[in-house]
């Protein structure tokens, strides 16, 4: 890639883009809702991990949903604050993870995979609908690397429950609910990595309008 094309400034927002928030942001409440109900009852720390994903994905479409055509600077802001959380949800993950293992509990593997099945359908029709979001602005594109990332913690889950069934631990849910940290975490660092550099473009664009020398 070409150092002209890293330095162009994103463009506007596709106004379509909002009523495809409105949409994935209903669809990630509602799993949610089912998940973190079944991942309790099924004891499994995977489901658990994939349920508060679900949560903290809905927060991010609705501060998308607030900044939304509003100047690159807020917009990359946005990101910034959606990067943070998604590292914050990853640390929370790691925790939990560990707790799990200290307990040593063993979590229903029949419960995990159709919940499991039902959340990557929920899944796969976010990360369809955020396609055209790819190429947007850093706040655009932490929507469809989150969404990336649940399709792929999704499978993760119902590989776990696989693997319970077949060994009968809860080991192969413990290990996938660490991998789900570790996504989360990459994906934070991506989506932060994303925004500090419009932000830069940002900065560059008001030092030369004012006169003054940029910060790198």
């Amino acid at each position: 890639m070409s150092a002209s094309c890293c330095a162009a400034t994103p463009s506007a927002p596709d106004p379509k883009h909002r009523r495809i928030l409105w949409v994935v942001l209903a669809i990630n409440v509602a799993g949610f809702l089912v998940e973190i109900v079944a991942g309790l009852q099924a004891g499994s720390a995977s489901l658990q991990a994939d349920a508060l994903d679900f949560l903290a994905d809905a927060g991010n479409y609705a501060i998308s949903l607030m900044v939304f055509g509003m100047a690159l600077r807020w917009r990359a802001l946005a990101a910034l604050a959606k990067g943070a959380s998604m590292g914050i949800f990853g640390l929370w993950v790691v925790g939990s993870t560990g707790w799990y293992a200290w307990r040593g509990e063993v979590p229903s593997a029949d419960l995990m995979g159709s919940i499991g099945l039902m959340a990557l359908v929920l899944n796969v029709i976010c990360l369809v609908l955020l396609t055209g979001f790819r190429r947007g602005d850093a706040n655009m594109r932490s929507v469809w690397v989150c969404s990336r990332n649940d399709v792929i913690g999704n499978v993760a889950v119902m590989l776990a429950a696989l693997g319970v069934f077949g060994t009968g631990t809860g080991w192969p849910d413990i290990g996938v609910a660490a991998v789900m940290a570790t996504l989360a975490l990459w994906g934070a660092a991506q989506v932060m990595g994303d925004a500090l550099r419009e932000l830069r473009i940002v900065r560059a664009g008001d030092a030369e309008a004012t006169g003054s020398p940029s910060v790198p």
